[in-house]
């Protein structure tokens, strides 16, 4: 375009009649194509240049990889339904009778029970950890395990080797039983099992297990663990 410029403005410059040269007719024939074969080239040179207007091409699709990880949603957290633990523990056929014969309120309707709810058997529900308790010293008389079924529950585990108590610890079931020995009070057992379960191919199985001796100096709570 430049070049096309300045031939212009040398043309129009020259106010010499004498020197310059007769105007073509714009209707020549030969002029006119000459004229737009010039402009033909300039638009091309523009189209094709690296500082002329660029055509941007239809803009490319992202990877299904982008796409994916944009589009995906988390998994649904499990639901938690409360329950009536109380209830559960009265039809359960796999608690013994002598649990159930024991197993009252030591307030008016407030049943001796912790509820622990959590990821155990990976379940759309979460499972229920159940202790039964003494009223007096809350000591654990049984510990279940309840896994969700239809409208219901199911006890998928029992341990009733009092004193006990049952929970989770990281997706694991633990279960923690008090030893004493003789003479020991309520309150300072002489030590402490550990024996850890996970969920494998429909049941629960130990994976681990530890065993801890208090000690007894000067009253101390301190611990001592051996781990067997």
């Amino acid at each position: 375009m430049r070049g096309l410029r300045k031939a212009i403005g040398e043309e129009a410059g020259r106010t010499d009649p004498a020197t310059r040269p007769a105007r073509p007719a714009l209707i020549a024939g030969g002029t006119v194509t000459a004229f737009a074969a010039v402009a033909g080239l300039l638009l091309v040179g523009c189209n094709t240049s690296s500082e002329g207007v660029r055509k941007e091409g239809p803009a490319q699709p992202q990877s299904a990889a982008k796409a994916e990880k944009r589009t995906a949603t988390p998994s649904a957290p499990p639901t938690r339904r409360k329950i009536d633990a109380a209830a559960l523990i009265k039809s359960d056929p796999k608690i013994s009778d002598a649990v159930k014969k024991n197993f009252k309120p030591c307030v008016k309707d407030q049943y001796p029970v912790d509820v622990i709810y959590g990821q155990l058997t990976g379940g759309s529900r979460d499972d229920v950890v159940v202790n039964i308790l003494t009223c007096g010293d809350a000591i654990g008389v049984g510990s279940y395990v309840y896994r969700a079924k239809g409208d219901s529950y199911e006890n998928v585990f029992s341990s009733e080797q009092s004193p006990v108590y049952a929970d989770i610890d990281r997706g694991d079931l633990l279960i923690t039983s008090q030893i004493y020995g003789s003479g020991d009070p309520v309150a300072d057992p002489s030590g402490e099992d550990e024996v850890t379960y996970h969920w494998s191919d429909g049941r629960f199985r130990e994976t681990g297990r530890t065993h801890t001796d208090f000690s007894k100096v000067g009253g101390s709570t301190g611990k001592s663990e051996n781990s067997g």
